[in-house]
């Protein structure tokens, strides 16, 4: 299964200069629930937006440029090739960036989204998710708190 995995703001917000635009400790902790023990397939920025790789996962990057082989990852040119990379058993979740969420979706079966009750400035977004070929199956609302500066819903689409 070809799952996005992603959090964005009322306006689809993902991020602004390679960075996160909150910390949403909850967030953190179902993305790392969800992923750990999976493929996760990113673009190069995304990759390198982490300090280190994730933990317990396998990193598939998306990258056009030739000769980049960060240790322990799977590297291919395209989303076609990094879902083909993945064994027919194992799920893939697709983690970012915008472009890459743009290009994944028509081969995903299911996105796990974490809705930001907010609107931020930022140059990456989300890709709108139209209604008529997802269908939303659950939703989970969280009030902002002392550790969650904004309320936020997760949210999970099935493919109709």
């Amino acid at each position: 299964m070809v799952i996005i995995i992603a959090a964005a703001s009322e306006n689809n917000a993902l991020g602004k200069n390679n960075q996160l635009l909150w910390h949403l400790p909850d967030d953190f902790k179902r993305f790392k629930q969800l992923t750990t023990g999976h493929y996760i397939a990113m673009g190069r920025k995304t990759f390198e937006s982490f300090p280190k790789p994730l933990p317990n996962r396998t990193h598939v990057v998306i990258t056009r440029q030739e000769n980049y082989h960060p240790e322990g990852c799977i590297v291919v040119d395209s989303i076609e090739k990094a879902v083909a990379a993945v064994p027919e058993n194992e799920d893939v979740y697709i983690i970012g960036g915008g472009e890459i969420y743009e290009l994944a979706l028509p081969f995903t079966d299911k996105i796990e989204l974490t809705r930001v009750h907010h609107n931020f400035v930022a140059d990456t977004f989300f890709p709108e998710i139209d209604v008529m070929q997802w269908q939303l199956l659950e939703t989970e609302y969280h009030a902002a708190d002392e550790k969650h500066a904004f309320d936020f819903t997760f949210e999970t689409y099935i493919r109709r």
